[in-house]
């Protein structure tokens, strides 16, 4: 049932995808879907919270593997970018326009990023103060979604495989990151 309302909400969006559509493609009846369920928000809801800790247990896994700085920046992109490519749906449901124009969607979507952050903010060794760390790995975040994004809107071009776009931003980080001073 979720895959199925994750795809429909992907490609649909919240309001114009029915619970009586979800049950329809799921193969059960609407009562089936509301035993699980308590409202099509709440379903919503649960698939954001599912694939923002999917996502985030990939990135996590990929650079708690990492043998040195360089290579958990260059994992964990390619965590990332890898993710967008296998689960484009996934993606789109999270990070599309839909979710952006609802406060309590918003607010999902918001404490993805910002566990996302965390992880990445832990990872950051520089003599800095913790929101210095904070800030910067929101601009990291920032910067593989809107990677993603350009790749998605170009139809994720094959010649620019996850492992590219990886490479690329990962260079793009790391040498912004290596930059970085504390405040004085």
């Amino acid at each position: 049932m979720l895959d199925v309302a994750l795809e429909l909400f992907a490609d649909g969006g919240f309001h114009q995808t029915s619970m009586e559509e979800i049950a329809e493609r799921a193969g059960v009846t609407k009562p089936v879907l509301y035993q699980h369920f308590a409202s099509k928000r709440a379903l919503y809801l649960e698939l954001l919270d599912d694939v923002g800790t999917q996502l985030l247990s990939t990135i996590a896994g990929a650079t708690a593997g990492a043998g040195s700085p360089r290579h958990q920046v260059e994992n964990g992109f390619a965590a990332y970018f890898r993710f967008v490519a296998d689960r484009r749906s996934a993606f789109r449901l999270l990070f599309g326009d839909g979710p952006r124009r609802d406060p309590e969607f918003a607010s999902a979507v918001r404490r993805v990023e910002d566990s996302i952050a965390a992880v990445i903010a832990d990872l950051i060794e520089a003599d800095l103060e913790p929101e210095h760390r904070r800030q910067l790995a929101h601009g990291i975040v920032g910067l593989a979604e809107g990677t993603s994004q350009h790749w998605l809107a170009r139809g994720a071009d094959p010649a620019t495989a996850p492992e590219v776009l990886a490479r690329r931003t990962a260079e793009l980080a790391w040498a912004g990151l290596r930059g970085i001073r504390a405040d004085r």
